[in-house]
């Protein structure tokens, strides 16, 4: 297990950085040197960092640090995607992914040691939960892909050199129940001054943690999809546990308090998990159509992606068509989301990595030929956490 005094600088937004220094007796506009020293150039080693006084990049090395996860296993798709197994302080290892699409590259980052909502679809889950990432975890994730754009720039590589244009909270975990640390990492992918991202092109996705979605609507401006993978509570009680305690109905009049909030301009994306025979009907596209009526909202379409030991199969392209033709004929905006490695183990709904289950689930789990699968379908195939710890 990795462990450390210092405090990891990565993790401090602006204005807490400015409070840093101002309580070491500094100047608080040091705070905008050292962001840019860290995010834009990701430069980690205070002495490189010549436009700050020399005793107080001494003083900084005593006192803190800018530490990034370490790096356990990097795997890359046919198709460009990356995918790191990254170590915690705790002695987990969670994964984060890089998609590079056209002008666009996206990361997903991961915001908990495995996840406590134990949606049935969703391998993350399996393996139980051990705790939040800090504010430095979940940014040096960007960190990761911000030097690996920089570094990756010859010809014919399928991650050119180019910026990284988005992120969104949906790795590991569930954000909303890690608030503090996820409002704090977006404040520093949005600062002109770190990674300087549209808080558009910023996406927190929650399976529907309703007080902390108006909570959201007060602290931080970004983008926000909800994952509601069925159109009423009886069938969503058993895909999202979740919504046994913050039903449909709550979660909707969350999302127009966030939507209140927000220019009229805005709206929030409804993820929604294609599965056979399960939420895949045209009853079920009509009954979501029905539902999110009058809501500003846009539906993502995610064809189930298996991993082993799931008891839910991927859709037939003709039935994933004829559900998105009927919500466009209701006159929704849809999409329908590209699997991307799914030859690493990197597409929606399939991360894992090596917890240090708190909750004993991934155990029940493993009685049940689960988990013994995600295990070897896992980039950290190989990775004991005795071994990581």
């Amino acid at each position: 297990m990795v462990t450390t005094a210092a405090l990891n600088l990565l993790g401090l937004d602006r204005a807490a950085l400015e409070g840093y220094f101002e309580a070491a007796g500094e100047k608080p506009f040091r705070a905008r040197i050292l962001l840019r020293w860290m995010h834009r150039r990701g430069v980690t080693n205070f002495a490189e960092m010549t436009d700050l006084p020399a005793r107080l990049r001494e003083r900084l090395a005593e006192e803190a640090e800018a530490r990034p996860p370490e790096v356990m296993a990097r795997h890359e798709s046919a198709d460009g995607t990356v995918k790191w197994a990254v170590r915690t302080d705790a002695g987990d290892v969670v994964e984060t992914v890089l998609i590079p699409e056209g002008a666009r590259t996206t990361l997903c980052v991961s915001s908990q040691a495995g996840c406590a909502l134990d949606c049935a679809f969703c391998a993350t889950g399996k393996q139980g939960y051990n705790g939040n990432l800090g504010a430095a975890e979940i940014l040096g994730q960007a960190w990761l892909a911000r030097r690996e754009l920089a570094q990756r720039g010859a010809a014919g590589s399928p991650v050119r050199e180019r910026a990284l244009t988005n992120v969104v909270f949906m790795g590991m975990g569930e954000p909303l129940l890690n608030f503090d640390a996820a409002v704090r990492a977006v404040r520093v992918l949005t600062d002109d001054l770190a990674y300087g991202l549209s808080k558009r092109r910023v996406t927190i996705s929650t399976a529907g943690v309703a007080p902390r979605i108006r909570e959201l609507a007060g602290e931080v401006d970004c983008a926000l999809a909800v994952s509601l993978h069925a159109p009423d509570d009886a069938l969503r009680n058993e895909l999202v546990p979740l919504n046994r305690r913050y039903p449909i109905a709550d979660l909707l009049d969350a999302c127009r308090v966030w939507l209140g909030a927000q220019g009229p301009r805005r709206s929030v994306t409804m993820e929604y998990a294609l599965m056979r025979d399960v939420n895949d009907s045209l009853a079920h596209a009509k009954a979501l159509a029905k539902l999110l009526q009058g809501l500003r909202c846009k539906i993502n379409l995610i064809p189930f992606n298996p991993f082993p030991g799931a008891s839910f199969e991927r859709p037939e392209e003709a039935t994933v068509q004829a559900f998105q033709a009927s919500l466009l004929r209701a006159g929704y905006t849809v999409t329908l989301r590209a699997t991307r490695g799914h030859d690493i183990g990197a597409a929606c709904g399939q991360l894992t990595g090596a917890v240090q289950d708190r909750t004993r689930r991934g155990a029940r789990y493993a009685a049940r030929g689960v988990v013994a699968g995600v295990a070897a379908h896992a980039s950290v195939q190989g990775l004991a956490l005795g071994a990581a710890s």
